[in-house]
């Protein structure tokens, strides 16, 4: 059987866009040296694809910071505000923000932990299509490939489907069309023999309704007379299915690791006219395949079937082969990028899986159920799930504070000191406790800027915590960590996912030390700062024969343990943060009612048994959840924070046409972006907030953590916001 790729991880072995873009963005690396290490990291991808005999590698998925705002750009999308700017100043604008120009809107890539950045479009036509970067990338592929460069091509449903759009869908679709029809025009000319595009969109639940625009755009792909390969992924087609293999392409690619895919194809059949692509490799998990499922999946395939991953392989690492550190029963079942090509290219020669069942074996050996833990799980009851007292009463024995209270989210800058402890640290050069004397300065300092500026709750600035996941991860057992494991979580942040390979435990306290030295410099109240277990879960990789709710329910024991432990160190005010929330939510609708009660479940088992006095308070990132207001009223968390800076008052709107009972602390400082907010902007977000809010519910914080910012950024903007804040008082 044939194979094929939808997208590699493009990011660097050793991260080496990250290093390129911030060097860039610091002045010590010209543009030519950053396009130089962009090429050398997409040319690697592909000649990896080649070597490992893929017969169809796509390609077109490299991208400097994003591939959404690549299609935004190369498309002529822009906004107004940014056309006075060019090339990659306008680029990065976008991305990032600019003096007096905020940047575009980011959330999640449907259920990853991946964010893109939100195309606005606000008028019916585009400024100029200018698609030779992508021609030029394509070509580059083809000196390397041949033919077996497949251009990976961001489908225009998809693209307006997941924009803000203030015109018409349809009259922005037909100016789109003939771009698109240009484009792959000139990818036949190039030699081109299939094109993949991309239309995630038609797995959400709401595919139905963009039935006519998806027949007219493929209708008018197929004069192009290219061979067409539509790609789906996250999730089955459900109720679009019939129509969708009934579209004028030679390739329809189906994603067999999520939601049900199999059923469709044996309830409905399939057409004979069209290649079936295949996603049986789970390009979303690290493990690799479970012999006894892919050898019946694939024996129910349609004979036109080729074999690929379930969706791009940028949400895993490059190779497990650098992890030396792991243990080898464990190595074994694993699967980052370059095992899953091995993975594939075993599939389809339907070679022998007896090495791939031996590894499990041994993994089941390595890797037994721990007594304890499923036994604490078993004996959660009802009332593990609530708080002694409802909101109402509990409020007002909790921590007194002035109107609009202010505050932070949690991490403050991660500066080249911090980290250079941190690695002397685990390099062995300083003892344990030269470490943590260097932590409490840091800590020291941190505590003595926010006192010294006026904020109400203070926080200790995660200066010992290298991510928030990973964090809690290494403190906890069942978790393993990689090296190298990087996956790109947006532009140039990266992430090392921590995968639950066993029961979860807390061995020991986890943040009890650093809030009592935090605590002692300051006669505030200093938030106890925890990643709550739903976060957790979906920022790790879990094992895939445990269910998500049972090891939810691990960590949030675990979490309730050292919630319990930072009360007893006296800690008035707890956040347990869930920013990853909306994130896991279901793309079918019909799936969300169970996920949402187990997700909110487990945050409840933690928080449920903390003291009435304890405020509790949860931060989400991305105010995206004015459909799921009634789940996130049930985590009855005392205090929410939330992304505001990049939006608008719809979720203001929602929470007061929900009536939402609690307090709330939008985001009036982007962290994303370098550019410091202006007292102008922040009054304007606060003067937002009282026209939805009442004044007794509003808190005052910046959108996210500010690890990613400089001292610089940070003390000035958390100036401004105290000075607007003294005077709405």
């Amino acid at each position: 059987m044939q194979t094929q790729t939808l997208g590699y991880p493009h990011i660097g072995r050793k991260r080496d866009i990250k290093r390129a873009l911030e060097a860039y963005w610091n002045g010590k690396l010209v543009e030519e040296e950053l396009w130089a290490t962009f090429w050398q990291v997409a040319e690697t991808g592909w000649k990896a694809q080649l070597d490992a005999g893929i017969d169809r590698i796509g390609v077109g998925y490299s991208t400097l910071y994003d591939t959404v705002l690549d299609w935004i750009v190369r498309l002529g999308l822009i906004p107004a505000r940014f056309r006075e700017l060019k090339d990659l100043a306008c680029y990065f604008a976008m991305a990032r923000g600019a003096p007096g120009i905020p940047a575009l809107d980011m959330t999640k890539w449907f259920d990853t932990n991946y964010h893109y950045l939100v195309p606005e479009i606000d008028e019916v036509g585009a400024q100029g299509a200018d698609f030779s970067d992508f021609l030029d990338l394509v070509q580059r592929a083809q000196a390397i490939l041949g033919e077996r460069a497949v251009p990976i091509v961001l489908g225009p449903v998809t693209l307006l489907r997941l924009a803000r759009l203030s015109v018409d869908f349809g009259a922005i679709l037909d100016v789109l069309l003939p771009l698109y029809v240009e484009l792959l025009s000139a990818l036949k000319i190039l030699g081109v023999q299939e094109v993949q595009i991309h239309e995630p969109v038609l797995v959400l639940s709401d595919a139905a309704a963009l039935r006519p625009h998806i027949e007219s755009a493929f209708t008018a792909f197929a004069k192009a007379g290219i061979h067409l390969n539509l790609v789906t992924y996250f999730d089955d087609l459900g109720d679009t299915y019939p129509w969708i293999v009934t579209l004028p392409v030679e390739v329809i690619s189906l994603d067999f690791t999520r939601g049900d895919t199999l059923s469709l194809i044996q309830s409905y059949g399939w057409p004979e006219d069209k290649v079936l692509g295949a996603g049986v490799v789970d390009g979303r998990s690290v493990w690799c395949s479970r012999p006894d499922t892919v050898r019946a999946l694939l024996a129910q395939l349609p004979e036109n079937a080729r074999l690929g991953m379930s969706s791009s392989l940028q949400f895993v690492p490059y190779g497990v082969a650098c992890e030396t550190d792991l243990p080898p029963a464990l190595r074994g079942v694993l699967a980052f990028a370059e095992e899953k090509l091995a993975d594939l290219t075993l599939l389809s020669a339907g070679d022998d899986l007896s090495t791939l069942e031996t590894a499990w074996a041994d993994f089941y050996d390595f890797a037994p159920a721990n007594p304890m833990v499923q036994t604490a799980v078993q004996a959660i009851t009802d009332q593990d799930f609530s708080r002694a007292l409802p909101y109402p009463e509990r409020r007002p024995l909790q921590v007194k504070l002035p109107l609009f209270p202010t505050t932070t989210i949690g991490s403050f800058p991660q500066t080249s000191d911090v980290r250079r402890l941190r690695a002397r640290f685990r390099r062995g050069d300083i003892t344990e406790t030269e470490y943590q004397a260097g932590i409490d300065a840091f800590i020291a300092y941190t505590i003595g800027v926010q006192d010294g500026l006026g904020l109400d709750v203070l926080v200790h600035g995660e200066f010992e915590r290298t991510d928030m996941v990973e964090y809690f991860a290494q403190k906890m057992t069942g978790f393993v960590f990689t090296s190298d494991g990087w996956v790109q979580s947006f532009g140039s942040r990266y992430v090392r996912p921590p995968i639950i390979f066993a029961d979860v435990s807390r061995p020991a306290p986890m943040t009890v030390r650093e809030f009592k030295v935090a605590q002692s410099y300051t006669r505030k109240p200093v938030k106890g700062m925890l990643t709550g277990p739903v976060t957790i879960l979906n920022w790790s990789y879990p094992r895939a024969d445990v269910t998500r709710q049972e090891i939810a329910y691990q960590i949030a024991l675990a979490l309730r343990e050292e919630i319990a432990d930072l009360e007893v160190a006296g800690a008035r005010v707890i956040q347990v943060d869930e920013p990853a929330l909306r994130e896991g939510l279901p793309l079918k609708r019909s799936r969300w009612n169970s996920y949402l009660t187990w997700a909110v479940d487990a945050f409840r088992l933690a928080t449920g048994k903390v003291k009435s006095e304890t405020q509790i308070h949860t931060h989400m990132c991305y105010s995206e959840f004015g459909d799921i207001l009634a789940a996130i009223d049930r985590l009855d968390a005392d205090v929410i924070s939330i992304e505001n800076a990049r939006s608008g008052d719809q979720m203001l709107r929602a929470l007061a046409e929900y009536g939402y009972p609690r307090e709330v602390g939008p985001g009036v400082y982007d962290i994303h972006s370098p550019v410091v907010p202006l007292i102008a902007f922040i009054e304007d977000k606060l003067c937002m907030f009282v026209q939805h809010l009442k004044p007794a519910q509003i808190w005052v914080n910046p959108d996210c953590g500010l690890k990613t910012r400089a001292w610089e950024e940070v003390i000035p903007a958390l100036r401004g916001i105290i000075e607007v804040v003294r005077k709405y008082r």
